[in-house]
């Protein structure tokens, strides 16, 4: 069975960081990332990084937050920094194997 859980969500001010962990087992995962959904609006990609370490970056994170894996522990992690209050929304971890799975979600505020 797979299991995806996150950590590290929280509350920081504008132009703080935070780390965002993933954890998933059960499964050999070729993509991992993680995305967004903030209030009222629907769920968008943040990042992705491929099994060989090739990532993708939405525009409106470039430059500010970095996607890494460790395959052998099946760890996913976000870090981000100079966080902006748009940044504000429920984080998920997203692992691919065949299908898409999902963690429950953590949340990141960002006060102005």
């Amino acid at each position: 069975q797979v299991q995806l859980v996150e950590s590290g969500g929280g509350l920081v001010q504008a132009g703080g960081s935070l780390r965002l962990s993933c954890t998933a087992s059960g499964s050999i995962f070729a993509n991992m990332g993680w995305y967004r959904q903030a209030p009222g609006k629907q769920r968008e990609l943040v990042a992705i990084i491929t099994r060989g370490g090739s990532t993708h970056y939405a525009d409106s994170v470039k430059g500010r937050f970095t996607i890494s894996r460790d395959n052998a522990k099946n760890t996913v992690n976000l870090q981000m920094n100079s966080l902006k209050p748009e940044d504000t929304a429920a984080y998920y971890c997203n692992a691919r194997a065949l299908v898409d799975h999902w963690g429950k979600g953590t949340h990141v505020t960002v006060s102005s």
